[in-house]
């Protein structure tokens, strides 16, 4: 059994919860869903352009933890850009 998930400081509130590739209605569309700790990652990464160091203190994890959240998130989006799923954004 793993360890519990430590809580991540989100300091960001999405207005939008879904994006898709235009003309293509959403119930045609298959969903990936990004958590709200991985859109705050992206946030202070690359809208921030914080380093990695500062992302991590901001959201109130180890290094290596911020790291693998970023990882997650640019191959959940990759995975959607190019193949033409629909991005469903959670709450964690």
């Amino acid at each position: 059994m793993g360890r519990p998930h430590k809580f991540r400081r989100i300091n960001f509130n999405p207005t939008a919860t879904y994006f898709k590739p235009q003309g293509i209605p959403l119930r045609a569309l298959q969903e990936i869903e990004l958590g709200s700790d991985k859109l705050e990652a992206i946030r202070l990464k690359y809208v921030a352009r914080l380093d990695q160091v500062q992302c991590a203190k901001k959201m109130r994890v180890s290094q290596s933890t911020f790291q693998r959240i970023l990882v997650s998130a640019n191959q959940k989006i990759a995975e959607a850009l190019t193949t033409g799923k629909a991005i469903k954004i959670i709450r964690n």
